[in-house]
């Protein structure tokens, strides 16, 4: 939707919502857009997706996204998370000679976790205790490949692309339903009129709106396709270092905004090993894009619950949701300076 603001002539390439409800239908994204519903591990369709379209920017962010999924799926997850990259940077290699830049998001999972009290670098090792975690580090090793082996200063003539990598941290805000998700699992159980429960209370993430990393995607594939390589690395987008707190803490400050009627218990039961302590360190992203967070957790929690009682109340959510995206542009005009530059620099 931010990306419609921005007047992008945009196609969407995706399998169909998973949840019900689901954004992409309550918020009408198709609205302004060419939809093509298919599956990343297909790589004719994907390819034929991506001719029709002749995009000059891609964003790769189909994924099986979950942790516990994965150990459900692990043929699923590695099959979209790493096979699906390859489809795609096989496709851009082999068949799109205008696309200028590339952009996968993968995620901050991708670090061999050391339970570090400190945030992970970019140059930090890559890892993976469980297949979804695995498999974003695989593909970060897919376009690191691509990356040296095609698209570098060595084969220029043949490809002018940016390949960039994004991870961002935990992201929440309105319109996500998924199972195994903090928020979406709160929301279930107040509607459900149960208690919330926790399996991993004082794990500590780093929580941030979701318009935040998708500034930050903004921004990169802004570089990419105005300066190509130049910024064709990995890049860290997540919150300031007093927002990476416990899951407690986005539970009772989830309750603050919502109201009453909010009560958790711990989950007990034998749950899949999932990591006790991820940090990120985005002095990178900050010092070579100018990106920083523009909302704190509290705003962020607040946003959230502000998106999910709007639609209880049946508002219009895809005005909503627009006039959220506009909120936080305004902050230091994002919108408007992505969309001049990059107009600028096409006409030139």
């Amino acid at each position: 939707m931010w990306l419609q603001k921005l007047g992008a002539k945009l196609t969407g390439f995706s399998l169909q919502p998973s949840t019900n409800p689901n954004f992409f239908e309550i918020a009408q994204v198709h609205q302004e857009m060419m939809s093509i519903i298919g599956d990343i591990r297909d790589g004719n369709a994907l390819t034929e997706a991506l001719q029709q379209a002749k995009p000059d920017i891609v964003i790769h962010m189909a994924a099986q996204p979950l942790v516990r999924s994965s150990y459900l799926d692990p043929i699923k997850t590695y099959s979209t998370n790493v096979m699906g990259t390859v489809n795609l940077l096989e496709a851009v290699r082999q068949q799109l000679p205008q696309i200028r830049a590339v952009v996968n998001v993968t995620t901050d999972k991708c670090y061999e976790n050391k339970e570090w009290v400190w945030g992970y670098r970019e140059n930090d090792s890559l890892g993976g205790y469980d297949p979804y975690s695995s498999s974003k580090s695989c593909s970060e090793l897919v376009t690191a490949a691509y990356r040296n082996s095609f698209f570098n200063s060595k084969n220029s003539e043949l490809y002018n692309v940016g390949l960039a990598t994004a991870r961002a941290g935990n992201v929440i805000g309105g319109g996500d339903w998924s199972q195994d998700r903090l928020i979406p699992d709160m929301l279930r159980a107040i509607n459900n009129s149960k208690n919330i429960e926790i399996r991993n209370p004082h794990s500590i993430r780093p929580w941030q709106h979701v318009l935040e990393p998708i500034n930050g995607y903004l921004q990169l594939a802004e570089k990419l396709y105005l300066l190509g390589g130049e910024f064709g690395e990995a890049f860290n987008f997540g919150p300031r270092e007093n927002d990476t707190k416990s899951v407690l803490s986005v539970v009772e400050e989830f309750a603050k905004y919502w109201g009453e009627g909010i009560t958790w218990k711990f989950d007990s039961g034998n749950h899949p090993h999932e990591a006790q302590s991820l940090k990120l360190d985005c002095s990178k992203a900050n010092l070579k894009l100018g990106w920083e967070p523009q909302w704190n957790l509290d705003k962020a929690i607040e946003s959230t619950v502000a998106w999910h009682k709007a639609y209880i109340h049946k508002k219009d959510m895809r005005a909503y949701s627009l006039k959220q995206i506009d909120e936080y542009s305004k902050l230091q005009n994002l919108s408007d300076g992505i969309k001049t530059n990059i107009n600028e620099n096409y006409e030139k």
